[in-house]
């Protein structure tokens, strides 16, 4: 390769060159990316571009609990746009469930074969070897508070389980869900890590431990 600019292909000075290699490895280390070590995930931080915003700890674990109750011994958990809860589920559940966590933020594919892309616009736009029905709960955080955004999650809820569903949306999209999913508003209530201007529910289709007083 040549070492002008006479072919046509510009070229990055040496100390340009140094200056982004330098921010590719600050914001690595920032994400946690750096080794591809799963235990850095959680200091992914969240992109509010994304309609990211997560729960705090006791939120997150009281659902990654609710969650391994629900699926049972053996069984599979989904989280759909729900990274928190999985990664309390990895911490939590010592082999007796296994999970995959469905989301549109690449970051998280420091989970490995655990991780699948999903994109909620393109509800049924997933990877051969995700089958139909082969969860036995879903946790569904959809992305935005739009009746859009839940009626093609709910899409992509519908197909992937085996019928327990545990949502967390608004309050505001409790009619919707309850038409598009059969589910009912729980006792407790979840928070997020930021306080956030929306009041925001859990929502179930079966039995849960999430209407027990807290």
């Amino acid at each position: 390769m040549s070492d002008s600019e006479d072919d046509g292909v510009p070229r990055l000075s040496s100390h340009t060159l140094a200056a982004l290699q330098e921010f590719y490895a600050e914001q690595e280390q920032h994400t946690g990316l750096g080794g591809g070590d799963k235990d850095s995930i959680g200091v992914i931080e969240e992109n509010w571009q994304l309609s990211q915003f997560w729960y705090s700890q006791e939120t997150a674990l009281r659902l990654a609990q609710e969650a391994i109750t629900a699926a049972g011994e053996g069984g599979r958990v989904a989280c759909v746009s729900a990274p928190s809860v999985y990664r309390e589920l990895r911490e939590l559940c010592g082999g007796r469930v296994s999970a995959c966590v469905f989301e549109y933020d690449r970051r998280f594919a420091v989970y490995g074969p655990d991780f699948i892309f999903y994109d909620y616009t393109r509800p049924l736009d997933l990877p051969g070897h995700v089958a139909a029905h082969s969860f036995d709960i879903v946790v569904a955080d959809p992305p935005y508070l739009s009746e859009e955004c839940l009626q093609k999650t709910s899409e992509t809820i519908k197909y992937l389980t085996r019928g327990k569903i545990l949502l967390c949306t608004g309050a505001v999209m409790a009619e919707a869900a309850a038409r598009l999913l059969g589910v009912k508003a729980c006792r407790f209530l979840p928070r997020h890590a930021r306080a956030l201007a929306n009041e925001f529910r859990c929502y179930v289709n079966y039995e849960s431990g999430l209407d027990r007083e807290d």
